[in-house]
C-alpha cells in the first residue's frame, strides 16, 4: 500500500518535471489578409425609372440586419423564409449535430475531474474439505456468502496539459458545428429568397414571351396574307415562321426552370413537390432595398460563418498538436479504493471489515519506433493545412463580396439601359400606331413595333430580377446578420 504522502510526493515531482519540459509548438490562428476594401466601389449605383430602378447606396458603417429578407417588404417572402426555418430538415440535422458536439465537449471537460464508482456484490462460495480449516467445523464442505461494498476513486492529474488540449479540441469542434448551423440558416434563407425571386422573374418572362408569340403569329398570318396578293416573297413567310418557332422554343425551357424552382422552393420550406403549392408572387410586389451594408474586411472575417468555422478549425488543429505532443510525455494516475467485506449484511460495516488501497502510477513510452513523434508531425502538418485553408477561405469571402458589389453596379447599369430601350420601343410603337390610324404605315409595321417593344420589356424584366437576386446575394456574402437575429441558433434548438 502506498501512503497518501507518497502519492503527494509523486505528484509534486511530476509537476516539477513538467516545468522543465518545452512547450508544444505555437499554433495561433494566422492573420487575415490586410485588405481594407473590395476594390473600386462607388457610393451608389445608377438609377432608372420604375419600382426596381431606385439607386442603391453602399454604407460602410451599416450593420447587416438579422432578418435581411424583410427589407424586400414582401409578406409572401417572409412567410416562406419563416416556414423554411421551422420545417427544413437540414436545419434540424445541423442543430442536432451541434447538440451532439456540445455534449461531447461537456463529456471531455468532465474527464479532468476525479471519477468515483461504487459497487455492491454478494458472492456465494463453497469451500472444500482441505481448504480453510477454520471455516470447516463439521468435517463437511462449507458454503457461505461474502458481502462486499466498494468505492473506487480514480484521478489523472493533468500535469502536462493533455486533457486541456483534448478539451480545447472538442470545444473547437463544437464551435465549428455552431458556425455550420449558422451557415445552414444563411444558405437556407438565401436560397429561398433566390428561388422565390427567380420564380417570379420566370413567370414575368413567360408572360412576356407569350405576348411576343401572339404578336409573331399575327405577323406570320399577315405575311401569308400579303404573299397571297404577291406583296411578300415566300422567303419572308419562312423567315417570319422561323422567328416564331425560335420564340416558341424558349417556352419549354422557361417552364422547366419554373417547375424546378417551385420544386426546389418546396424542398427548402420542408414540403414535398406534390404538397400544397408554394405561394407565388411577382416582382412588382417587391421593394428594392436602397441602403446596403458593406462590412469592412476586418469585420467580414468574423461575420461570415465559413470564415469563422475555418478559424475554429485552425484552433482545433492547434489543440490536436498539443495532444500529440503531450502524448509523448509521462502520464500519471492515482486510484484510491476502499471496501468493506463481511460474511453477512449485519457485519458489513462492523469492526475489522474495512480494507483500502491507494495506487499511484507513472507511465511513459520509452520506445515505439517513432510512432508518437510521427503522429505529432502529422498533427503539425494538419495544422499547417488548416491555416492555409483559413487564409484561402478569407480570400474567397472577400472575392464573393467584391463580386456581389460589382454585380449590383452592373445590374443597375443594365436596367437603366433596358428601361431606356423599352421607352424608345414604346415611343416607336405609339408613333407607329398613330401612323397606322391615318394609313401611313402597314399593319405589318405595327406588329413589328409591338414585337420590338415586348422584347424590350422582356429584357427589362430580366434586368429587374437580376437586381433583386444580386441584392439578396450581397446579404448572403456579408454573413446574413446571424449575430443580430432575434432567435439565434446558438441554442442549437
Amino acid at each position: 500500500m502506498i501512503r497518501s504522502a507518497h502519492v503527494v510526493a509523486l505528484v509534486l515531482v511530476a509537476t516539477l518535471a513538467a516545468c522543465k519540459q518545452p512547450l508544444p509548438p505555437a499554433t495561433p490562428v494566422p492573420p487575415a489578409p490586410t485588405a481594407t476594401g473590395y476594390g473600386e466601389v462607388p457610393p451608389a449605383t445608377a438609377s432608372a425609372p420604375g419600382t426596381a430602378g431606385a439607386a442603391q447606396r453602399f454604407l460602410v458603417d451599416m450593420d447587416v440586419p438579422g432578418q435581411w429578407w424583410t427589407l424586400f417588404h414582401s409578406a409572401e417572402l417572409n412567410a416562406l423564409v419563416e416556414e423554411g426555418m421551422k420545417s427544413n430538415p437540414d436545419v434540424a440535422a445541423a442543430q442536432a449535430a451541434l447538440r451532439s458536439a456540445r455534449e461531447a465537449f461537456y463529456a471531455q471537460r468532465a474527464s479532468a475531474f476525479p471519477n468515483a464508482q461504487g459497487s455492491f456484490s454478494i458472492a456465494r462460495q463453497q469451500v472444500p474439505l482441505f481448504y480453510a480449516p477454520p471455516l470447516n467445523t463439521n468435517g463437511s464442505e462449507y458454503v457461505y456468502g461474502v458481502h462486499t461494498a466498494e468505492l473506487d476513486v480514480a484521478y489523472s492529474p493533468d500535469v502536462f496539459g493533455n486533457l486541456r488540449y483534448q478539451t480545447a479540441a472538442t470545444a473547437a469542434a463544437a464551435d465549428i458545428q455552431r458556425y455550420q448551423v449558422e451557415a445552414t440558416y444563411l444558405t437556407l434563407t438565401s436560397n429561398i429568397a433566390a428561388a422565390a425571386l427567380a420564380a417570379a422573374s420566370l413567370r414575368a418572362q413567360i408572360d412576356a414571351t407569350n405576348r411576343i408569340i401572339t404578336i409573331q403569329r399575327a405577323l406570320l398570318d399577315l405575311t401569308k396574307t400579303t404573299r397571297t396578293y404577291a406583296q411578300a416573297a415566300g422567303l419572308d413567310v419562312l423567315m417570319q415562321e422561323a422567328a416564331l418557332r425560335a420564340t416558341e422554343q424558349t417556352l419549354p425551357a422557361l417552364d422547366k426552370q419554373l417547375t424546378q424552382d417551385r420544386d426546389a422552393l418546396a424542398r427548402l420550406v420542408g414540403r414535398a413537390p406534390n404538397d400544397d403549392p408554394v405561394a407565388a408572387f411577382d416582382l412588382t410586389s417587391l421593394h428594392l432595398p436602397t441602403e446596403l451594408p458593406v462590412s469592412l474586411p476586418s469585420k467580414l472575417i468574423v461575420q461570415r460563418p465559413d470564415i469563422a468555422a475555418a478559424a475554429a478549425n485552425v484552433a482545433q488543429a492547434g489543440a490536436q498538436v498539443g495532444v500529440a505532443y503531450t502524448n509523448r510525455l509521462p502520464n500519471f494516475s492515482i486510484t484510491a479504493q476502499t471496501a468493506t467485506q463481511a460474511l453477512s449484511l449485519t457485519r458489513l460495516f462492523g469492526p475489522g471489515s474495512f480494507l483500502s488501497t491507494v495506487t499511484a502510477v507513472a507511465s511513459t513510452t520509452f520506445y515505439d519506433h517513432g510512432t508518437l513523434k510521427h503522429r505529432e508531425s502529422s498533427a503539425v502538418a494538419a495544422y499547417d493545412q488548416a491555416a492555409a485553408t483559413y487564409q484561402g477561405t478569407v480570400l474567397s469571402g472577400l472575392q464573393i463580396v467584391a463580386d456581389a458589389l460589382a454585380a449590383l453596379r452592373t445590374d443597375a447599369d443594365a436596367l437603366r439601359l433596358a428601361v431606356r430601350s423599352e421607352e424608345t420601343a414604346a415611343h416607336a410603337l405609339h408613333l407607329t400606331i398613330y401612323q397606322d390610324q391615318y394609313g401611313e404605315v402597314s399593319r405589318l409595321a405595327v406588329l413589328n413595333a409591338q414585337q420590338t417593344y415586348e422584347q424590350a420589356e422582356l429584357t427589362r424584366v430580366q434586368a429587374e430580377a437580376n437586381r433583386y437576386i444580386d441584392t439578396a446575394a450581397l446579404f448572403q456574402a456579408l454573413g446574413g446578420g446571424w449575430w443580430n437575429r432575434e432567435s439565434n441558433s446558438d441554442t442549437g434548438r
